[in-house]
Protein backbone atom coordinates (compact mmCIF):
# COMPACT_ATOMS: atom_id res chain seq x y z
CA UNK A 1 0.00 0.00 0.00
CA UNK A 2 2.03 2.75 -1.11
CA UNK A 3 1.93 5.97 1.04
CA UNK A 4 3.98 9.52 1.18
CA UNK A 5 4.76 11.80 4.51
CA UNK A 6 3.00 15.01 3.88
CA UNK A 7 2.60 17.56 6.00
CA UNK A 8 3.78 15.34 8.75
CA UNK A 9 1.20 12.96 8.12
CA UNK A 10 1.01 9.22 6.07
CA UNK A 11 -0.77 9.34 3.08
CA UNK A 12 -2.12 6.19 1.12
CA UNK A 13 -2.84 6.78 -2.32
CA UNK A 14 -3.19 4.38 -5.27
CA UNK A 15 -1.62 4.80 -8.90
CA UNK A 16 -2.63 3.09 -11.75
CA UNK A 17 -3.11 3.70 -16.03
CA UNK A 18 -1.40 6.33 -18.13
CA UNK A 19 -2.09 9.24 -19.91
CA UNK A 20 -3.40 12.64 -18.46
CA UNK A 21 -3.07 12.66 -14.92
CA UNK A 22 -6.53 12.66 -12.82
CA UNK A 23 -6.49 12.74 -9.07
CA UNK A 24 -9.98 11.31 -7.60
CA UNK A 25 -10.91 12.93 -4.21
CA UNK A 26 -13.53 11.20 -2.32
CA UNK A 27 -16.39 12.27 -0.10
CA UNK A 28 -17.53 11.24 3.25
CA UNK A 29 -17.84 9.01 5.27
CA UNK A 30 -15.81 7.04 1.86
CA UNK A 31 -12.14 6.37 0.66
CA UNK A 32 -10.31 6.12 -2.34
CA UNK A 33 -11.94 2.87 -3.06
CA UNK A 34 -14.74 4.78 -3.90
CA UNK A 35 -13.03 5.73 -7.40
CA UNK A 36 -11.79 1.34 -8.13
CA UNK A 37 -14.78 1.95 -11.29
CA UNK A 38 -12.72 4.59 -12.79
CA UNK A 39 -9.45 4.18 -12.03
CA UNK A 40 -9.54 0.39 -13.65
CA UNK A 41 -11.91 1.31 -16.85
CA UNK A 42 -9.80 4.78 -17.73
CA UNK A 43 -6.22 3.26 -17.31
CA UNK A 44 -6.05 3.75 -21.00
CA UNK A 45 -6.59 7.20 -20.98
CA UNK A 46 -5.52 8.33 -17.25
CA UNK A 47 -2.95 8.32 -15.00
CA UNK A 48 -5.22 8.14 -12.04
CA UNK A 49 -4.01 9.22 -8.23
CA UNK A 50 -6.48 8.24 -5.74
CA UNK A 51 -5.78 9.04 -2.31
CA UNK A 52 -7.40 8.32 1.43
CA UNK A 53 -7.54 11.84 2.12
CA UNK A 54 -6.31 12.40 6.20
CA UNK A 55 -8.67 11.11 8.33
CA UNK A 56 -9.79 8.18 5.85
CA UNK A 57 -8.77 4.70 5.62
CA UNK A 58 -5.13 4.24 5.62
CA UNK A 59 -3.89 7.28 5.90
CA UNK A 60 -3.22 9.38 9.28
CA UNK A 61 -5.94 10.64 11.44
CA UNK A 62 -4.88 13.58 14.17
CA UNK A 63 -7.21 15.07 15.88
CA UNK A 64 -8.74 18.04 14.47
CA UNK A 65 -9.74 20.74 13.49
CA UNK A 66 -9.35 20.15 9.84
CA UNK A 67 -10.56 22.55 6.93
CA UNK A 68 -10.71 22.06 3.32
CA UNK A 69 -7.81 24.36 2.93
CA UNK A 70 -6.10 21.60 5.22
CA UNK A 71 -7.25 18.90 2.62
CA UNK A 72 -5.95 20.91 -0.48
CA UNK A 73 -2.59 21.15 1.08
CA UNK A 74 -2.42 17.71 1.73
CA UNK A 75 -2.96 16.91 -1.54
CA UNK A 76 -0.54 19.73 -2.77
CA UNK A 77 2.17 17.63 -0.71
CA UNK A 78 1.25 14.83 -2.45
CA UNK A 79 1.47 15.70 -6.04
CA UNK A 80 4.71 17.43 -5.56
CA UNK A 81 6.28 14.25 -4.01
CA UNK A 82 4.88 12.08 -7.07
CA UNK A 83 6.51 15.19 -9.53
CA UNK A 84 2.84 15.66 -10.90
CA UNK A 85 2.51 19.49 -12.14
CA UNK A 86 -0.63 19.66 -13.39
CA UNK A 87 -4.22 17.81 -12.65
CA UNK A 88 -7.21 16.63 -14.08
CA UNK A 89 -8.92 17.81 -10.34
CA UNK A 90 -12.06 15.02 -9.57
CA UNK A 91 -14.05 15.57 -6.91
CA UNK A 92 -17.36 13.63 -5.09
CA UNK A 93 -19.29 15.76 -2.70
CA UNK A 94 -16.93 16.71 0.11
CA UNK A 95 -14.33 16.00 -2.57
CA UNK A 96 -15.91 18.76 -4.29
CA UNK A 97 -15.36 20.96 -1.53
CA UNK A 98 -11.67 20.37 -1.45
CA UNK A 99 -11.49 20.67 -5.05
CA UNK A 100 -12.78 24.55 -4.80
CA UNK A 101 -10.44 25.20 -1.91
CA UNK A 102 -7.14 23.44 -4.14
CA UNK A 103 -8.14 25.73 -7.20
CA UNK A 104 -9.03 28.82 -4.89
CA UNK A 105 -5.24 27.92 -3.46
CA UNK A 106 -3.09 26.56 -6.28
CA UNK A 107 -4.97 27.14 -9.87
CA UNK A 108 -2.02 26.76 -11.76
CA UNK A 109 -1.80 23.23 -10.39
CA UNK A 110 -5.25 22.66 -12.42
CA UNK A 111 -5.57 21.46 -15.67
CA UNK A 112 -9.34 21.24 -15.52
CA UNK A 113 -12.00 20.01 -12.96
CA UNK A 114 -14.95 17.61 -12.19
CA UNK A 115 -17.37 18.21 -9.96
CA UNK A 116 -19.37 15.08 -9.19
CA UNK A 117 -22.46 15.62 -6.78
CA UNK A 118 -21.57 18.31 -5.02
CA UNK A 119 -22.40 21.92 -4.15
CA UNK A 120 -20.60 25.02 -4.32
CA UNK A 121 -22.69 26.81 -1.38
CA UNK A 122 -21.93 27.33 2.49
CA UNK A 123 -23.89 24.80 4.50
CA UNK A 124 -27.54 26.23 5.82
CA UNK A 125 -27.24 27.05 10.29
CA UNK A 126 -29.58 23.89 10.22
CA UNK A 127 -27.46 21.62 8.45
CA UNK A 128 -24.16 23.16 10.17
CA UNK A 129 -25.92 22.47 13.73
CA UNK A 130 -26.85 19.21 12.28
CA UNK A 131 -22.86 18.33 11.67
CA UNK A 132 -22.20 19.19 14.89
CA UNK A 133 -24.62 17.17 16.44
CA UNK A 134 -23.29 14.10 14.55
CA UNK A 135 -19.87 14.85 15.96
CA UNK A 136 -20.39 14.48 19.59
CA UNK A 137 -22.90 11.36 18.79
CA UNK A 138 -19.60 9.88 17.28
CA UNK A 139 -17.56 11.22 19.88
CA UNK A 140 -20.23 9.17 22.41
CA UNK A 141 -20.36 6.47 19.92
CA UNK A 142 -18.00 5.65 17.50
CA UNK A 143 -17.76 5.43 13.14
CA UNK A 144 -20.92 3.40 13.06
CA UNK A 145 -22.93 6.44 14.25
CA UNK A 146 -21.79 8.57 11.23
CA UNK A 147 -22.37 5.45 8.75
CA UNK A 148 -26.03 5.12 9.80
CA UNK A 149 -26.77 8.71 9.31
CA UNK A 150 -25.57 8.97 5.60
CA UNK A 151 -26.36 5.46 4.17
CA UNK A 152 -29.64 6.56 4.04
CA UNK A 153 -29.28 9.60 1.56
CA UNK A 154 -25.86 8.59 -0.25
CA UNK A 155 -28.03 6.02 -2.72
CA UNK A 156 -30.50 6.65 -4.91
CA UNK A 157 -34.06 4.80 -4.55
CA UNK A 158 -32.69 3.14 -7.79
CA UNK A 159 -29.95 1.51 -6.03
CA UNK A 160 -31.19 0.97 -2.89
CA UNK A 161 -34.34 -1.29 -4.21
CA UNK A 162 -32.33 -3.01 -6.82
CA UNK A 163 -29.01 -3.03 -5.80
CA UNK A 164 -28.52 -3.91 -1.97
CA UNK A 165 -25.82 -5.72 -2.07
CA UNK A 166 -23.57 -2.79 -3.32
CA UNK A 167 -25.20 -0.65 -0.79
CA UNK A 168 -23.82 -3.33 1.68
CA UNK A 169 -20.17 -3.78 0.63
CA UNK A 170 -20.13 -0.08 0.78
CA UNK A 171 -21.09 0.44 4.11
CA UNK A 172 -18.76 -2.17 5.53
CA UNK A 173 -15.96 -0.53 3.87
CA UNK A 174 -16.86 2.92 5.43
CA UNK A 175 -16.78 1.45 8.88
CA UNK A 176 -13.62 1.75 8.14
CA UNK A 177 -12.33 4.93 8.78
CA UNK A 178 -11.74 5.88 12.60
CA UNK A 179 -13.52 8.45 14.49
CA UNK A 180 -11.51 11.17 14.94
CA UNK A 181 -11.05 11.58 10.73
CA UNK A 182 -14.99 11.62 10.39
CA UNK A 183 -15.09 14.42 12.97
CA UNK A 184 -12.73 16.49 11.60
CA UNK A 185 -14.33 16.17 8.16
CA UNK A 186 -17.38 17.11 9.60
CA UNK A 187 -15.88 20.19 11.88
CA UNK A 188 -14.34 21.49 7.85
CA UNK A 189 -17.70 21.01 6.02
CA UNK A 190 -19.57 22.73 8.53
CA UNK A 191 -17.15 25.84 8.36
CA UNK A 192 -16.61 25.51 4.61
CA UNK A 193 -16.87 28.96 2.54
CA UNK A 194 -19.57 29.57 0.17
CA UNK A 195 -18.09 29.00 -3.44
CA UNK A 196 -20.32 31.20 -5.14
CA UNK A 197 -17.80 34.26 -6.06
CA UNK A 198 -14.94 31.46 -7.23
CA UNK A 199 -17.85 30.42 -9.83
CA UNK A 200 -16.98 32.77 -12.16
CA UNK A 201 -13.24 32.65 -12.01
CA UNK A 202 -12.64 28.86 -12.72
CA UNK A 203 -11.14 29.48 -16.01
CA UNK A 204 -10.46 25.64 -16.93
CA UNK A 205 -12.96 22.96 -18.57
CA UNK A 206 -15.20 22.14 -16.00
CA UNK A 207 -17.59 18.61 -16.08
CA UNK A 208 -20.40 18.71 -13.64
CA UNK A 209 -21.99 15.30 -13.41
CA UNK A 210 -24.42 14.83 -11.19
CA UNK A 211 -27.32 11.88 -10.46
CA UNK A 212 -30.62 12.12 -11.30
CA UNK A 213 -31.70 10.72 -7.94
CA UNK A 214 -29.53 12.93 -5.98
CA UNK A 215 -30.96 14.04 -3.02
CA UNK A 216 -28.16 15.37 -1.30
CA UNK A 217 -27.02 17.69 -4.42
CA UNK A 218 -29.82 17.89 -6.81
CA UNK A 219 -29.81 18.04 -10.15
CA UNK A 220 -31.16 21.86 -9.69
CA UNK A 221 -28.20 22.77 -7.51
CA UNK A 222 -25.41 21.14 -10.34
CA UNK A 223 -27.19 22.95 -13.27
CA UNK A 224 -26.92 25.74 -11.38
CA UNK A 225 -23.07 25.53 -10.63
CA UNK A 226 -22.72 24.56 -13.96
CA UNK A 227 -23.87 27.99 -15.34
CA UNK A 228 -21.99 29.68 -12.86
CA UNK A 229 -18.57 28.57 -14.56
CA UNK A 230 -17.82 29.62 -17.99
CA UNK A 231 -16.29 26.54 -19.02
CA UNK A 232 -19.04 24.07 -17.51
CA UNK A 233 -20.98 21.10 -19.06
CA UNK A 234 -23.47 19.61 -16.99
CA UNK A 235 -23.80 15.25 -17.20
CA UNK A 236 -27.14 14.00 -15.51
CA UNK A 237 -26.55 10.35 -14.88
CA UNK A 238 -29.66 8.64 -15.16
CA UNK A 239 -30.87 5.69 -12.37
CA UNK A 240 -28.31 6.66 -9.88
CA UNK A 241 -27.84 9.16 -6.77
CA UNK A 242 -25.31 11.00 -4.30
CA UNK A 243 -22.80 8.41 -5.52
CA UNK A 244 -23.41 8.21 -9.08
CA UNK A 245 -19.98 7.07 -10.52
CA UNK A 246 -20.29 3.52 -8.46
CA UNK A 247 -24.32 3.52 -8.79
CA UNK A 248 -24.24 4.13 -12.51
CA UNK A 249 -20.21 3.72 -13.30
CA UNK A 250 -20.36 2.82 -17.35
CA UNK A 251 -22.75 6.42 -17.64
CA UNK A 252 -20.43 7.89 -15.68
CA UNK A 253 -16.92 6.76 -17.16
CA UNK A 254 -18.32 7.49 -20.50
CA UNK A 255 -18.88 10.82 -19.61
CA UNK A 256 -15.41 10.94 -17.85
CA UNK A 257 -13.90 9.77 -21.20
CA UNK A 258 -15.23 11.71 -23.71
CA UNK A 259 -14.00 15.01 -21.67
CA UNK A 260 -10.45 13.33 -21.28
CA UNK A 261 -10.72 13.13 -25.01
CA UNK A 262 -11.16 16.92 -25.41
CA UNK A 263 -8.15 17.53 -23.31
CA UNK A 264 -6.46 15.21 -25.06
CA UNK A 265 -7.32 16.96 -28.28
Amino acid sequence: MPFATINGLRLVYDVRGQGIPVLWIHGFPLGRWLWDPQVHALADIARSIAVDLRGFGGSSAPEGPYTMETYAADLRGLLDTLGVDRVVLAGLSMGGYVAFAFYAAYPERVRALILADTRHQADTPEARANRYALIERIRAEGTPVAVEAFLPRLFGATTQQERPELVETLRRKMLTNPAAGLIGALQAMAERPDRTELLPSIQVPTLVIVGEEDAVAPPDLARQMAEGIPRARLVVIPRAGHLANVEAPEAFNEAVRAFLRELEA
